[in-house]
């Protein structure tokens, strides 16, 4: 970046602080929301010798004010740039020192406007560029709200610098962009009401030789902003952006911890920053999609959050084996159903267990087997199957299940029911699934990894017009949810769904 008049037209026209024709004063200025503290005694210098030019060779973050993916954002001026980002890694103040540097020198093009979602971070936006030029020693005046169009009732907050180039903050409406020419920085895209008219107005304005940036978190799946995160990830970056990912792993390892330790005054470790503010999500989606960059996909689900949730029982808890004995002494009559998922290394190999109560299926046991031996998964299954309460067990006998449950049905006879996974099966399971959900005939246990098993299971429709189901978690396949569905086949007490019958 070329900073060599970033101070000319503070030397040539006199440094005022901002809003204000008192004598510069340097205030005092407390840690901002970056965590860098700011002495009160040493006023802030961007050069250290002020009558000198700023050269392009100095390098303006010795006092480290930024973590290293936020100082390659501040130093690249490329045409596009897009930053796929977590909450609170400090990405809108490090755009907004960039917007400063951008339109502070002397020698400065063009204006730069802000579209932020709201007006309330429009003003967010404005007062942490104003702190910023403080920071800096430039001269800056705070105009307040300037209207633009009085017809269309359009304005903006304004920053203008001694150049007399300003930074625009506007609120959501694309439109207050039109006729516009210079820099524009797209806050939060994905949250605007429509992405696809802001940027088609907005990318005309950086014609003649200004830039587009485009800072936000993800709001699922269909927006225009995971639209060009995907062309850009598989599609070859056609339009050629800049693209920065930053998850909040990411500005862990960068050292946000620490900051915010020095601004909130807590101690954590990285890894109890990282377990807390996981712990303190609703579900796995809101984690991956506001912390790890990954966006819901809460149109495609198949189950949704509010049928999930609504069957979530805080007080039920998945007991073991012992435990399980222990109910069924006191209350012999019990009737408990199994499902069971099978795998051997790639996918978890689940053995689900219910109790029926009534017409519902309450969540009893379940295990999950990666990498067993069929010796070792027939022992956890057997020991099960032996229990007259259990009154009957469905296998998924698809490729590598199908001697496993053969072999069960040798064993145990009329209790065991194979069912092999076609394409009409799985539809067939997969619904009944979730009209149980839809009614509330079964009660789960509150899981993370259950939760995002069931939200993970996707309906697709082929061309030739089949319906599939897929889906995968980190550490699944939907393992869990099949287990689950064919749970609430076996307690059904039907003929098959497509496996063989006894």
């Amino acid at each position: 970046m070329n900073f060599s008049f970033l101070f000319g037209a503070r030397r040539n026209l006199g440094q005022v602080p901002i809003a204000s024709d008192a004598a510069p004063v340097q205030p005092p200025i407390a840690a901002d929301s970056l965590g860098n503290a700011l002495s009160e005694s040493e006023p802030i210098r961007a050069c250290p010798v002020l009558s000198e030019s700023i050269r392009a060779e100095i390098n303006f973050f010795d006092r480290n004010w930024f973590l290293p993916t936020q100082s390659e954002w501040v130093n690249d001026n490329w045409p596009l740039k897009i930053w796929e980002k977590s909450r609170q890694v400090g990405a809108t103040k490090t755009d907004a020192f960039h917007s400063v540097l951008v339109v502070s020198p002397a020698d400065a093009k063009f204006d730069v406007w802000v579209s932020s979602r709201d007006d309330v971070q429009a003003r967010l936006y404005l007062e942490d560029a104003r702190d910023w030029a403080r920071i800096l020693n430039l001269a800056a005046v705070d105009l307040g709200v300037i209207i633009l169009d009085r017809r269309n009732n359009f304005s903006a907050r304004v920053l203008e610098f001694a150049n007399g180039r300003r930074i625009y903050c506007l609120s959501s409406n694309p439109n207050a962009l039109a006729g516009k020419r210079g820099h524009v920085k797209l806050d939060e895209f994905a949250l605007h009401d429509d992405q696809r008219l802001l940027y088609s107005i907005a990318k005309p304005v950086t014609q003649w030789g200004g830039t587009l940036s485009i800072i936000s978190t993800h709001r699922g799946i269909g927006t225009l902003f995971n639209q060009i995160i995907n062309d850009i990830k598989h599609r070859g970056n056609p339009m050629g952006w800049h693209h920065y990912n930053y998850p909040i792993q990411k500005a862990v390892e960068e050292g946000i911890v620490e900051r915010i330790n020095e601004k909130s005054g807590r101690n954590e470790t990285n890894e109890g920053f990282l377990q807390r503010i996981r712990s303190e999500c609703i579900d796995e989606d809101q984690w991956n999609q506001e912390y790890c960059c990954l966006p819901a996909d809460e149109a495609s689900a198949f189950l949704t959050h509010e049928m999930i949730t609504a069957c979530e029982d805080m007080l039920l808890k998945l007991v073991t084996f012992e435990q399980l004995l222990e109910l069924i002494i006191q209350n012999p009559k019990s009737s408990f159903y199994i499902g069971m998922d099978v795998a051997r290394k790639d996918n978890l190999c689940v053995i689900d267990l219910g109790e029926k109560i009534g017409d519902v299926i309450h969540d009893r046991i379940r295990i999950e087997l990666r990498d067993k031996s069929f010796s070792e998964i027939e022992f956890e299954l057997y020991r099960l199957l032996k229990l007259p309460q259990v009154k009957r067990c469905c296998i998924d006998a698809t490729g590598m299940g199908m001697q496993l449950a053969e072999r069960a049905r040798e064993q145990f006879g009329w209790k065991v029911e194979p069912v092999t996974f076609t394409p009409a099966v799985k539809e067939e399971l997969a619904f009944s699934l979730r009209r149980d959900f839809e009614d509330r005939r079964l009660r789960i246990v509150r899981d993370d990894d259950l939760r995002s098993d069931l939200r993970a299971l996707k309906k697709d429709v082929t061309a030739s017009g089949n319906i599939r189901f897929a889906g995968e978690v980190e550490n699944s396949h939907c393992d869990r949810t099949w287990a689950k569905a064919i749970r609430q086949h076996a307690a059904r007490h039907r003929p098959s769904c497509g496996g063989a019958v006894a």
